[in-house]
């Protein structure tokens, strides 16, 4: 799985930048390095985790996980998230602190370590740069976030060796945790839809049912689940009421589920004069009445 080396290769150089990196923050005496340090070591810490449930998730289903193991990416994905916006809300209120209370800065130093921090995470990102899943998609927005966190304390600490305006170092700070806050929440909704089992986003459910009732022989189709099991792949389960040759129903009615991006299907066929013995599907209330136990029903 090319999505797992890329993410062991973005924790590894993760991990051994962080620990250089606090070490130079002790040198040049740089608080601001010092607690990137410390947010690059929760990155490293989130994709850590990011790569042992990816790898779990590419398992095929079981007897403990009939379902299979895609939703462990979406956790991993959760997980990264959250490490994300603890990250960005403690830079934010560090930075406003400093705003209050200017520090010095060995601004050649810190130069230098942007330099090296950009170039560092520019490569992290690259390799993390394909693969589709969530959990990939977060990991990957931790190192361009980590890239353009560096050029901007690169072009801050230029523009600072030029004025000596200390006020730059802690605004740029609370400007990029404030893009990587809002990046990080719209990946956490993301999250949440899926374990809530909302309709994957982009799904016409409308327009889906329309098409399957069109199907020759359908009657009526009622039960209609859909659930994304990690973003991308999704499965449906419905009730169809038919007549006619139950194979080719089948076959047309799998294929618009195809078209629709749903890739596993379960379809339930009841006869015309069948009746569905599901609670709460209005057939089965309708057939209560009809035959005269309505009554129990209504106090």
């Amino acid at each position: 799985m090319k999505t797992q080396r890329n993410i062991l290769v973005a924790f590894i150089l993760n991990l051994l930048f962080s620990v250089f990196e606090f070490a130079g923050g002790l040198v040049i005496g740089s608080v601001a390095i010092m607690s990137d340090a410390i947010h690059d070591l929760g990155d490293a810490l989130s994709i850590g985790i990011a790569y042992i449930l990816e790898r779990r998730s590419s398992r095929p289903a079981d007897k403990t996980h009939t379902y299979g193991y895609l939703r462990y990416s979406v956790l991993g994905s959760l997980i990264t998230t959250v490490i994300l916006i603890c990250g960005s809300g403690a830079v934010i209120f560090r930075a406003v602190q400093r705003l209050f209370e200017p520090a010095a800065i060995n601004y050649d130093g810190m130069i230098l370590f942007a330099v090296i921090g950009a170039i560092v995470n520019l490569a992290a990102a690259l390799i993390t740069r394909k693969g589709d899943s969530l959990n990939q998609k977060a990991v990957n927005l931790h190192m361009l976030e980590d890239v353009l966190g560096w050029i901007v304390v690169l072009v801050g600490a230029v523009v600072m060796k030029l004025t000596d305006l200390t006020m730059i170092d802690p605004l740029l700070s609370i400007g990029v945790a404030g893009f990587i806050l809002y990046h990080a929440l719209k990946n956490l909704k993301q999250a949440a839809d899926l374990f809530l089992e909302k309709t994957p986003a982009g799904l016409d459910l409308p327009a889906l049912e329309q098409r399957l009732q069109q199907v020759d022989g359908v009657l009526d189709i009622h039960h209609l689940h859909i659930r994304s099991l990690d973003g991308s792949r999704h499965s449906a389960t419905m009730h169809v009421r038919c007549k006619g040759d139950a194979a080719s129903i089948k076959a047309q009615l799998r294929h618009i589920l195809k078209d629709a991006g749903i890739c596993h299907a379960t379809l339930e066929l009841e006869g015309e004069t069948e009746t569905c013995h599901s609670p709460g599907c209005d057939l089965h209330l309708q057939c209560h009445d009809h035959a005269g136990h309505g009554h129990h029903h209504h106090h």
